[in-house]
């Protein structure tokens, strides 16, 4: 079965990387592992120091891509309700109606995810998981697609509580957009209206033509070989000296899933090896945790990435 986008397709993902970009300065490459990890039916999840513009690009792939949006500001006091929904009991009807949640929409922002207690974090397992909730004993479907951008403060700072590990294992990927450089900086400052150039952004492409750019993704060919490096950069991790936790079996997958996208992206129907290795670090640097490194994702997990990266040999 022919995966291979046509030009149209193409040149639609290259304007919604363009697009988020007019809004987003400077940071290309990372817009463009959003969209990876989108493509691969992933979840991402972006550490950051505020103010660093991860609220602008999770409102901006929305706008390009045409999908509904809704925002939760994760706090101390929220409660998994406030997010998945409630029953409220109507006198006149005598009946429990089903108030829906900010959850039910298409690319959820939860923000600063890890000022909120472990318990209501735990209430995107399922959603993240399985694309639907149960509430009350009643299942319910999310739509599709669905897609949870969630930022987070420096576990350092105050005021926040780590991520356990089966809600970070539910991210694909996990991105640090950084400070701009001088000339992106200078261009922020020199633009007269930065809420107006958001809302002027326009969809580039439908919520079906999404979904069918999904499943094309999940359809790129990998090799055996291919198949045989990814298996040898998990397993590496995972017997590497010094680590408590490698990456599980979920993270193979999302390290596939994300590959595809990724050759997708270039243009191709086939996943090389510098796809996987483009993605590896977003894929694992959150996942690992080093023996004496409180906090997940610092410079120790990038030292066991760079060095998997570096003795794994392809062949």
């Amino acid at each position: 079965m022919n995966v291979s986008l046509s030009r149209l397709q193409h040149d639609k993902l290259e304007a919604v990387v363009s697009q988020v970009g007019s809004v987003l300065l400077g940071k290309r490459h990372q817009i463009r592992m959003a969209l990876c990890c989108l493509l691969a039916r992933g979840h991402l999840l972006i550490e950051d120091l505020p103010g660093m513009g991860k609220t602008t690009l999770a409102h901006g792939l929305a706008a390009s891509l045409g999908l509904s949006f809704k925002r939760i500001q994760f706090t101390s006091d929220l409660l998994p309700g406030d997010i998945l929904g409630i029953s409220v009991y109507h006198k006149e009807t005598e009946k429990f109606r089903f108030h829906p949640g900010p959850i039910f929409t298409q690319l959820l922002l939860a923000d600063e995810i890890n000022r909120t207690t472990p318990k209501t974090q735990s209430a995107l397992l399922e959603a993240m998981g399985e694309g639907q909730v149960t509430i009350d004993g009643k299942t319910r479907q999310l739509p599709q697609p669905f897609f949870v951008v969630a930022t987070q403060n420096p576990v350092s700072q105050g005021g926040t509580y780590p991520l356990p590990e089966s809600q970070q294992d539910r991210f694909a990927l996990s991105l640090s957009l950084g400070y701009p450089d001088v000339s992106a900086e200078k261009n922020i400052l020199m633009r007269p209206d930065n809420r107006g150039q958001m809302d002027s952004l326009k969809p580039c492409l439908s919520p079906e033509e999404l979904v069918e750019l999904q499943n094309r993704a999940a359809r790129v060919h990998l090799s055996e070989p291919l198949a045989d490096y990814l298996v040898r950069l998990v397993q590496f991790t995972r017997n590497a000296g010094g680590v408590d936790c490698g990456l599980s079996p979920r993270a193979s997958l999302s390290l596939l899933a994300c590959a595809r996208a990724w050759a997708m992206l270039e243009g191709r129907d086939y996943v090389i090896p510098e796809d996987i290795q483009t993605v590896f670090p977003a894929v694992a640097r959150h996942r690992l945790q080093i023996q004496g490194d409180g906090r997940r994702g610092a410079a120790k997990s990038d030292l066991l990435v760079e060095q998997a990266l570096n003795e794994v040999d392809t062949l």
